[in-house]
């Protein structure tokens, strides 16, 4: 297998097609609202690999968990993401940054002081390497004459060598290469004034992604040379390899979706220049990303990936929900902080109430040959972390790396191990925190941000459907 092999799986989440052209040369008429209906004709019933329908995720995510997500995305914990967005490509010569102006991310100006610093999960900021002791006492200073005394300061060569240490150790858990957030071109990034949408980013660039991702696909039992994900023959795959899949698939619908919902439909606002443009919904273009007739029929099957996908990022939030009721999500502003950590309890509560989670345990088991599945799965995920800093718009390079990152860790939590215990058994945390198991501020950022992506989306394919109906 080729070095690159693995990566091209997954590009396609970020660049979500935001040519419409990618998805077939058909046209559709402005307004066709029952051509559009056919896109949800076929989406009901079960969900493939998992235990519960189509129709219990719309009404859990819609009544329960989306307002409740929505509400927390908005706080500044995490409303700021730290991200480089200055990564060259690691696989091909760089092609240039989009210049369309709706490409660009605007620079963050303010962030909250508490943010900036290293946040352990006790809320203790790590950033000075500050070792606090206590003060000498007299015996501890007659010791110093001792011929046994032993040294215990550590230099600062030293502790940067135990996070190295550190950091070699989570990487074996990880299922991302993340940014070094001490990295001069590391910066924060306001999502609240930096929304998905359609941007107009297309050309050979994309379409040269398109095609790596699909004629390189290690996981499909035939080679396709179409420009979108191909689901014949997908049985023939084993579990885990049309888990990670349909994953994949789930995450690249969503971003469609989020394009369609959120359309360049005007420059302009009455007769004057509009500064940021009329955005709103695309029935034509939903319609030519998700009609069975103009995606040979896999559309509708590509829309119920997307709640594959919730589901997987649901139990990964329930798994690791003693862990994440455990930080202080630290911001500096006491009530602020109080509120985020009630806020993210309560919607914790209702994600642990769902009764029927994707059931992880049933993944990598039979010895040998599943460790080297496994290990095979993670390294595909982590090369294609690396393919995000091939994408040229800056603005779907952050998002394609933030919701590429959620997921990631999603599969760190739900299969380093680290969270594993009998169903009928409360998960030991201090268990977990001895095996030094952790999730970095970036980690649970994106983690919340990419499951309120995929909650999102499924809202938005309500929107779309009553929109259909009128």
């Amino acid at each position: 297998m080729r070095w690159w092999t693995p990566v091209w799986l997954l590009v396609g989440v970020v660049l979500g097609g935001a040519a419409g052209q990618w998805f077939g040369g058909q046209t559709v008429s402005k307004g066709d609202t029952s051509a559009v209906e056919r896109c949800f004709c076929q989406l009901k019933g079960a969900i493939d690999d998992c235990s519960c329908s189509v129709e219990t995720i719309d009404s859990f995510n819609n009544l329960r968990i989306f307002p409740r997500l929505n509400s927390l995305l908005h706080q500044n914990f995490f409303r700021y993401w730290k991200v480089n967005l200055n990564k060259k490509c690691p696989f091909w010569e760089d092609d240039g940054k989009c210049a369309i102006r709706y490409c660009s991310v605007q620079p963050c100006t303010d962030v909250p002081e508490g943010i900036k610093g290293a946040v352990t999960p006790n809320g203790i900021d790590t950033s000075q390497r500050q070792i606090k002791k206590s003060p000498p006492t007299a015996t501890d200073c007659d010791a110093e004459n001792d011929l046994g005394y032993l040294n215990t300061t550590l230099s600062k060569e030293s502790i940067d060598g135990f996070e190295r240490w550190a950091a070699h150790d989570d990487a074996q858990d990880s299922f991302c290469y993340l940014d070094d957030d001490s990295s001069l071109d590391s910066e924060y990034v306001d999502l609240l004034l930096n929304p998905e949408r359609f941007t107009g980013y297309a050309g050979d660039s994309t379409h040269r992604i398109w095609r790596a991702i699909y004629q390189e696909n290690c996981f499909k039992p035939t080679r396709s040379f179409r420009p979108y994900a191909d689901f014949s023959n997908i049985g023939d795959l084993c579990l885990e390899k049309r888990a990670f899949y349909r994953a994949i698939s789930g995450l690249h619908t969503s971003i469609n979706i989020h394009l369609s919902a959120h359309y360049l439909l005007s420059d302009k606002n009455g007769f004057a220049e509009s500064k940021d443009g009329v955005w709103g919904h695309n029935l034509e273009e939903f319609q030519r990303r998700f009609d069975p007739e103009m995606t040979g029929g896999e559309g509708p099957l590509r829309l119920k990936n997307l709640y594959f996908v919730y589901l997987l990022e649901l139990r990964a939030l329930a798994k690791a929900a003693p862990y994440l009721e455990s930080l202080e999500f630290y911001t500096g502003n006491e009530a602020e902080d109080s509120d985020v950590r009630k806020a993210v309890t309560d919607l914790l509560t209702v994600v642990k109430s769902f009764p029927e989670h994707f059931k992880e345990e049933t993944m990598f088991t039979g010895g040998l040959q599943a460790t080297k599945l496994k290990e095979q799965f993670r390294e595909h995920f982590r090369n294609i972390s690396r393919i995000m800093d091939c994408v040229g718009c800056d603005k779907c390079r952050l998002w394609g790396k933030l919701q590429v990152t959620g997921l990631g860790t999603a599969l760190k939590i739900l299969f380093s191990g680290n969270f594993d215990q009998p169903l009928d058994q409360q998960l030991n945390l201090s268990a977990v925190k001895q095996t030094k198991f952790q999730l970095s501020r970036g980690e649970i950022v994106s983690l919340f941000n990419a499951f309120g992506r995929l909650s999102r989306s499924i809202m938005e394919l309500e929107n779309f459907r009553q929109k259909s109906l009128r």
